[in-house]
């Protein structure tokens, strides 16, 4: 098992902890780790989009003028795409943008993005994240403190004071133990977690 260093929310070494190798040492796969990301920002699309075809738009059932003798290129109706008010030539139509994932493989790709954040020595672990009030001030001491600039908080409960100190600082995403995915771990590179989440973590993935 992997030992990491603990610590406290001044940036302080208290302790050490040991990691699940099954959780935070297994093959980090690519290919997973992509397919994870392209389902979660596939999922997120709505797929409502919708324009009209020259079939669809209101008009048009006129020949505008006769096919020869005017000098003007032959036409079969105002509403044909190069008019204004046209139809939109191959256009866009409600679709399901999803893609799925079994759960082994949903797993495999969460466990490849751990393994491969403790490898690169971005997993840093607290003790304890708790906050008397809510200020954001306080949870940049604490940021600076660890020399944490981006990141991804993995916190072991819904504490709303962190959660709500939190919420202004750019390129800081606060989170539980079960909205832990793979695109925040992949996107903000550094993974702050308490004692607690993380035992949360091996616990539910081991």
């Amino acid at each position: 098992m992997a030992n990491v260093s603990v610590y406290n929310m001044q940036g302080q070494e208290v302790g050490s902890m040991e990691l699940s190798d099954a959780v935070f040492a297994a093959p980090v796969n690519e290919h997973l780790l992509h397919l994870a990301v392209v389902a979660q920002l596939a999922n997120k699309r709505q797929g409502t989009q919708k324009a009209l075809t020259r079939s669809e738009v209101s008009g048009g059932g006129r020949k505008p003028w006769r096919q020869k003798g005017t000098g003007h290129a032959r036409q079969g109706s105002i509403r044909a795409p190069q008019w204004k008010g046209g139809g939109v030539v191959f256009a866009p139509v409600p679709r399901d943008y999803s893609i799925s994932m079994n759960r082994k493989e949903k797993r495999a790709a969460l466990k490849s993005a751990l393994s491969n954040a403790v490898a690169d020595n971005k997993l840093i672990v607290v003790d304890e994240i708790r906050f008397d009030e809510i200020k954001t001030k306080n949870f940049q001491t604490m940021l600076d403190a660890l020399k944490v600039q981006k990141a991804f908080v993995l916190l072991d409960s819904n504490d709303r004071n962190t959660v709500l100190s939190a919420r202004n600082i750019a390129d800081i995403k606060t989170a539980q133990v079960n909205e832990l995915n793979v695109y925040d771990v992949m996107r903000f590179g550094t993974v702050v977690a308490t004692k607690a989440a993380l035992e949360k973590v091996q616990e539910v993935y081991a």
